[in-house]
């Protein structure tokens, strides 16, 4: 099992400023190649800042595709929905081609209906994760188990409202070009070093060290239990 490539920057600003770049760059390299790119978004409030600064890159965003590693099952309008958060924070401001997930429908229904538009588009050029306290990633959590062979969306339960949600699987995330996270301060310090031990010993439990190689960008309070600091 590989380690995660580090990048450890001094603040949130910094962080921001950073995953902006390195998703810019990205994007652009599959664009040059194939004339066409695509990425799924993560959820909650930490990639907000990284979207605002993205939005500004210089970047052909027509030809970009985005879809979204998981979703809520709440109305797109929802102060819960990831969509909302990533409409305000970046779709509203670039004409890319946004592929959302119908959070507003039962989660099953929902999952099966994103899988069928998910298909035809992967893999993934770059897919965005975080990581929650209890080490979930996406809505992939730590009793999320017995996923379907060969799903590449499936409906999961959250210990946490809302509790349904729907997600893209590991075969998804793993098949991607390019798997980013973002973490940010102090409270997401110790699950990262648990996170990185089980990497380090060969042995991945938590849902976040078993999605594959990844980038790991971090600001220094989040990187600050790190065994081993590299970047």
């Amino acid at each position: 099992m590989s380690l995660p490539e580090t990048r450890i920057y001094p603040d949130a600003d910094a962080l921001a400023e950073g995953a902006a770049d390195l998703v810019a760059q990205l994007l652009a390299s599959a664009i040059a190649a194939r004339g066409r790119a695509s990425i799924a978004l993560s959820g909650a409030s930490t990639p907000q800042p990284t979207h605002r600064l993205l939005a500004a890159r210089p970047l052909d965003w027509s030809v970009v595709d985005v879809f979204f590693g998981d979703e809520r099952c709440v109305p797109p309008g929802d102060p819960a929905s990831n969509y909302r958060m990533a409409r305000e924070s970046l779709l509203d401001h670039v004409p890319a081609r946004v592929h959302r997930i119908e959070g507003e429908l039962p989660a099953a229904e929902a999952a099966t209906r994103y899988a069928a538009i998910l298909a035809g588009a992967l893999p993934l050029d770059v897919v965005m994760l975080g990581v929650g306290n209890d080490g979930h990633t996406a809505s992939l959590f730590p009793h999320t188990t017995d996923l379907p062979a060969g799903a590449i969306v499936v409906a999961t339960e959250s210990p946490v409202p809302p509790h349904d949600r729907v997600t893209m699987t590991y075969e998804v995330i793993r098949g991607a070009g390019a798997r980013v996270l973002l973490v940010c301060g102090s409270s997401k310090a110790a699950r990262l070093a648990e996170v990185y031990g089980e990497l380090m010993a060969g042995c991945p439990q938590l849902p976040i060290a078993r999605v594959g190689p990844t980038i790991w960008m971090m600001d220094e309070a989040a990187a600050s239990q790190l065994p081993r600091r590299t970047s």
